[in-house]
């Protein structure tokens, strides 16, 4: 598979694009004015216990306070027991508290913290307070899980040396990535004492701390690329920026040596999403409607409480008969679907509504198909199956905004519900204004000031309707065109 990773830079946003085979498959957005906090460690301050929600707010010096769960504030190996204690037992109002981000905040929801500490980097994920040593469930061969672990298991176990030795260490924990799979044991082990003196310098300046304060900040979004989603696999790294790529470059050289080959600077007076029609995709990312190849379609909702993905054979007619119409539509469609979710970003819960097959292996063949897509994304997915109602279910982890939160906002017109009035509808609701005044004021005539599609509307299929209304009112009403106002707006004015 052939992969690249497009990094945009510019003095408002970092772009970056993942390219396979030619095709968008990721979109990361990165606002200079709204950076996202996900991975950021902050001294907090309590400022309401919740206990009937077993939860708390804390305040962490952002526009709206992060949000907290019983089940967050304690060690990863006893959150099903903290679950059961009240919260108030826990903590109380006042208190400051060590907390990491786990969801940018989301529309009107502060951001989701946590007790739980954990810090990347390109290998491993770094746990201060844990005694856990684990393996991404990614790593198949169970002979790489176990020399894995074993390694690290018994590095942790030394007494750590040179400036390392200075530090105190109650218990440490370690989440073994899986970049790391073949990666040989004294890169894990510099790995480890790289956390470990991030996690004592990040300690040092939490002693000095004043709630609510920002005690460590995660990477930028470059640097986030090339520790999260690059890859040995990937061909290449363009880079649009000079500035951007000898900060990479940096990045890459202390860290990742192996990926420096892969770099590179594109100084083309083209720009670099153009190259491979990242602009349109991201349009058509925006709509509901995704067309598949065949004539199929997929309509994607995005809901508050979840996204809806309804699959529909539309012009596709097939060759055999409806069965294969049906399993082929829904094996393009299974494909699809893993790239949208990737694409869009969208998180939470994620209903699938394919077309209803009879074969049972045509059922677990589309099953094997959607899998296959959702294997290669770097967001953890759960699929539990086909409901009573034949529905997939699933969920995707939501850390950040989805891409149409994060560059949409909600219709002025519309308010978010995709749908407005008909001119008929608002002229009846005018009529109904209408009489409503008449009957309360007294007022020699009326002027209606409404949208120039409602005024038309007035003026010709309903132009019986405002004559019998005033001659039934015995006043005259006035219509005039505001050119700004939406369908939905109009004014009634006493005149």
């Amino acid at each position: 598979m052939n992969e690249e990773i497009l990094i945009n830079f510019s003095p408002m946003e970092t772009r970056v694009a993942v390219i396979e085979n030619g095709m968008l498959q990721e979109v990361h957005v990165e606002r200079n004015d709204h950076l996202g906090i996900v991975g950021n460690i902050y001294l907090g301050k309590i400022v309401r216990v919740l206990p009937g929600m077993q939860a708390a707010f804390v305040e962490i010096g952002l526009e709206r306070a992060g949000f907290i769960h019983v089940a967050d504030l304690a060690s990863h190996d006893d959150r099903a027991e903290a679950s059961e204690t009240p919260i108030a037992q826990l903590v109380r109002e006042g208190q400051s508290l060590l907390v990491q981000v786990l969801k940018d905040p989301i529309g009107t929801k502060g951001a989701r913290l946590t007790t739980q500490i954990s810090i990347p980097s390109r290998y491993l994920v770094y746990m201060p307070g844990t005694g856990h040593v684990g393996v991404s469930q990614r790593i198949d061969a169970e002979a790489e899980r176990v020399r894995l672990k074993t390694c690290l298991e018994d590095y942790l176990k030394k007494a750590p040396e040179g400036d390392l030795a200075q530090q105190k260490y109650t218990a440490e924990g370690i989440i073994i990535r899986t970049l790391a799979e073949g990666v040989d044991t004294q890169e894990l082990q510099q790995d480890v004492d790289f956390l470990r003196r991030l996690w004592r310098q990040i300690s040092q300046q939490i002693t000095t701390a004043k709630a609510p304060q920002m005690v460590y900040q995660d990477l930028p979004l470059a640097l986030r690329t090339l520790r999260d989603i690059a890859h040995l696999q990937v061909e290449k790294i363009r880079i649009d920026s000079n500035e951007t790529f000898q900060k990479v470059s940096g990045f890459v050289r202390d860290l990742v040596p192996d990926m420096a080959a892969k770099l590179e600077h594109y100084p083309g007076g083209r720009p670099i999403f153009d190259l491979y029609n990242v602009e349109d995709e991201i349009q058509k990312a925006l709509g509901r409607k995704v067309s598949l190849k065949s004539g199929g379609y997929l309509i994607i909702d995005q809901t508050e409480a979840m996204t809806t993905v309804d699959v529909n054979t539309g012009a596709y007619v097939g060759h055999r008969n409806l069965e294969e119409t049906i399993f082929k539509t829904n094996l393009e469609a299974a494909t699809a679907i893993g790239r949208q979710l990737r694409l869009r970003n969208l998180g939470g819960i994620i209903i699938l509504d394919f077309i209803d097959m009879q074969d049972p292996e045509h059922q677990r063949q589309v099953s094997r198909t959607l899998a296959a897509g959702l294997a290669k994304d770097h967001v953890k997915t759960k699929v539990s199956g086909v409901s009573d109602l034949g529905l997939i279910e699933m969920t995707r982890k939501r850390t950040r905004e989805s891409l149409e939160q994060l560059l949409c906002q909600p219709c002025p017109s519309c308010e978010g519900t995709g749908t407005t009035k008909t001119a008929e509808t608002i002229c009846y609701e005018i009529f109904r204004e209408i009489l409503r005044a008449h009957r309360a004021y007294d007022t020699d005539t009326y002027l209606v000031l409404a949208s120039q599609a409602v005024i038309d509307q007035l003026l010709d299929e309903e132009a019986h309707r405002l004559a019998e209304l005033e001659e039934f009112i015995g006043k005259n009403i006035g219509l005039q065109v505001e050119s700004l106002y939406f369908n939905e707006q109009y004014d009634v004015v006493l005149r």
